[in-house]
Order: C-alpha cells, then sequence, then structure tokens
C-alpha cells in the first residue's frame, strides 16, 4: 500500500493530512481485524516499508490509536497492540452499561427533537449500508467506529456528559468488536438499533430504556464466546 500524497509533498515540506488518515486507517483496520494480535508488537520500520511512507506518518497515526486505547506505548520497546480484555473486565463492563445506557437512550427519548432523530437515522443507515466496494475486514472495522459513534450521539442527546464521557474515554465500542470478527455481531446489532429507533420515533422513554437494555444483554451474549 503507497501513499503517493507524501511522496509528492517533499518538494513543498507540507505532508497532507491525509497520508495520516491513510496510515491511521491501515494500522486500524488491522487492529480491528485481529490482523495485528493483542498484545503483539508493531515495529515502526517495517509499517513505514509496507505502507511505503516515511516513519513521521506512522508515529502520528499510532499516537492517536494510544489515546483511542488500541495501542500501548512502552519506554524503550515502542508500541504494541492492546491486550486483548479479560472475562471480567468484559462482565464489569457490561454490568456498567446495563446500569447507565438504558437510562441514557430514556433521557433520550424525552430530550428528542426531529433534527437529533434525523441525525439518528442517518447514523444507522450508514451502518447498514457500509462503503462499498470494501473488504469485509474493513466494513466490518468501520461498523464499530459507526456503532460508537451512534451510542455517543444518544447519549449526547440524552444530555448527562458525565455518563457519555466516562463511555467515550473507555473507547468501550471499539474494544467490544475487537474481541470477534463475525457478520452476526454486525447483522443483529442493526436490528437492535432499529428496535431503539423506532422508540425515539414514537417519543415513548419507557421503550427506548428497554429496547437498550435487551441490545446491551444480546450483545453481551454474542460476545461472551469469544472468552470459551
Amino acid at each position: 500500500m503507497a501513499f503517493a500524497a507524501e511522496r509528492e509533498s517533499k518538494s513543498t515540506g507540507i505532508r497532507p493530512i491525509s497520508v495520516v488518515e491513510g496510515v491511521y486507517d491501515s494500522i486500524y483496520h488491522r487492529l480491528m481485524s485481529l490482523e495485528i494480535a493483542p498484545g503483539a508488537r508493531i515495529p515502526i520500520d517495517v509499517l513505514a516499508r509496507e505502507l511505503n511512507v516515511s516513519q513521521t506518518p506512522i508515529r502520528e497515526a499510532l499516537s492517536r490509536l494510544e489515546r483511542e486505547g488500541l495501542v500501548h506505548k512502552a519506554h524503550l520497546i515502542g508500541y504494541s497492540a492492546a491486550p486483548q480484555w479479560t472475562r471480567k473486565q468484559f462482565e464489569d463492563l457490561y454490568a456498567f452499561r446495563l446500569l447507565i445506557e438504558p437510562e441514557g437512550a430514556r433521557l433520550a427519548a424525552q430530550n428528542m427533537t426531529p433534527e437529533a432523530l434525523q441525525q439518528l437515522e442517518s447514523s444507522a443507515a450508514d451502518m447498514g449500508n457500509g462503503a462499498p466496494p470494501v473488504d469485509r475486514n474493513t466494513r466490518y472495522s468501520r461498523f464499530a467506529r459507526a456503532d460508537a459513534l451512534f451510542h455517543d450521539e444518544i447519549l449526547k442527546i440524552a444530555g448527562n456528559e458525565v455518563i457519555r464521557a466516562t463511555l467515550f474515554n473507555q473507547h468501550v465500542h471499539l474494544h467490544i468488536f475487537r474481541l470477534m470478527f463475525h457478520t452476526r455481531v454486525t447483522q443483529e446489532a442493526l436490528e437492535e438499533h432499529e428496535s431503539l429507533l423506532a422508540a425515539f420515533r414514537s417519543g415513548d422513554a419507557q421503550a427506548a430504556y428497554d429496547a437498550m437494555h435487551v441490545h446491551i444483554e444480546r450483545s453481551r451474549d454474542r460476545l461472551l464466546s469469544a472468552f470459551e
């Protein structure tokens, strides 16, 4: 994979943002599809050769991924993929999600406006449509990002910034989707999102609470097999 834009920019001394974005996307997809295994070292020089770029955009992309919790940096060792969650971490997270996200959905239903609903509908449509032609790995990792944005948008509408920031800073959905690479995870999530949207369309706060509770429970059950 080459990023010709970087080579073209050497004459100006300006490295376009698109180069870093392209490098970021490539490493992100590898992490999400487990092509880069949890805990594996990520040698910058090797990535630079594979992607045909200098080490600078690699470092910038890895720094961003470190902020998202997908890679770790150790002194004198460098970068490595974040370790996979333990079952205890997974169960603790889902217990926490079941406590707060259904309430977030209930508050979002109460605060829903036509504009906010339109944004949610658009986010859900993006997840369902994908961006063909893309390979299965790329589509799955894009779905993980879109799913995170969909849930974050609900909590934004709910208006409780403490809940929203807590979940967002944990980068919950990115880690969840690293656990299992399977189309069932995406297809069933889409159906559950539709139940949530139906509750939001009708302005039914209790139905939104219930739909989110079911969605999180089913997400937990789908992914438990990753620990077996």
